[in-house]
């Protein structure tokens, strides 16, 4: 199952779980005179799921776009830490690289817009997803001889393993804008996974879901953290499914972190429901 592709991880061995994975700090980021994150601080730990929910427009699509290179703060950072075998501990400013280099060490995601090659199949996004892992050149891997088959079939294994977790092996042939909406959703959650992350940033996967369908991707998450011990943040507007999933939750309002705990902590601290519930009106 998709647990043996994951024991040879891109970045040798990952932290220990307990241990910090990522550390945000400071995070602040502006659009002319529009702050859409203020100062924004919480850690996630290794092998942990850890969802980031706040109302509409509260800065939390501008936080992973800081994450994985799309959006660079003015002020802050966000330190990865990575451990090779037999070495310490190496960390890495995310928000002072670019997107490559970020998926080269380990963090991908997806997109509240689904954002698939629509005209490819379903094989092909995923085999997209194993880019970082390619090494031989353009040339050979054209031709599709010696070396490069041989790291294709290589590649296409893992996509294989993917494929089976996901269930999507009825659909492997089709072109993904042929799909339904939730089968698209599943194809890059798959894309993501096939990257091998260590850390895996989804944003709204479970958005415009029907309840069925939501539970089959909450289960697929699940699966992604429990088999291949992949550390999930994810954003998402269902409070059923974060708190089920989740083992601790950050809460964004207006760009700033009001709340940052386990989700019985969250779920009854009074700014979290003034900012989603709104206050009472006086008489």
């Amino acid at each position: 199952m998709i647990s043996r592709a994951y024991q040879h991880p891109l970045n040798g061995s990952r932290v220990p779980p307990g241990e910090t994975l990522l550390d945000v700090s400071g995070i602040t980021l502006r659009f002319g005179g529009i702050t859409a994150l203020d100062d924004v601080s919480f850690r996630v730990t290794q092998g942990h799921v850890h969802a980031v929910i706040g109302p509409n427009g509260a800065g939390k699509s501008s936080l992973l776009n800081c994450l994985s290179g799309l959006y660079r703060p003015q002020q802050g950072s966000a330190t990865l830490h990575t451990r090779a075998e037999g070495r310490s501990t190496t960390t890495h400013d995310l928000v002072r690289m670019k997107p490559h280099r970020i998926a080269a060490l380990g963090v991908a995601r997806s997109f509240q817009n689904i954002e698939l090659f629509r005209h490819l199949t379903v094989l092909d996004n995923l085999m997209l997803g194993r880019h970082v892992h390619m090494r031989h050149r353009l040339l050979p891997s054209l031709a599709w001889y010696g070396p490069a088959r041989r790291q294709e079939i290589e590649h296409r294994e893992l996509v294989e393993e993917v494929i089976d977790l996901l269930q999507i092996q009825a659909v492997r042939h089709t072109p993904v804008g042929a799909l339904a909406y939730g089968y698209q959703k599943r194809v890059e959650l798959g894309r993501a996974l096939c990257l091998q992350p260590a850390l895996l940033l989804l944003d709204e996967p479970m958005a415009g879901m029907n309840a069925e369908e939501k539970e089959d991707m909450a289960r697929y998450v699940l699966d992604v953290h429990e088999l291949a011990g992949v550390t999930v943040m994810l954003i998402e507007h269902d409070m059923n499914v974060v708190m089920d999933i989740s083992n601790r939750v950050s809460v964004l309002d207006f760009g700033a972190l009001i709340a940052d705990g386990s989700p019985a902590e969250v779920s009854s601290d009074p700014e979290v429901i003034k900012a989603y519930l709104g206050e009472e009106l006086s008489a």
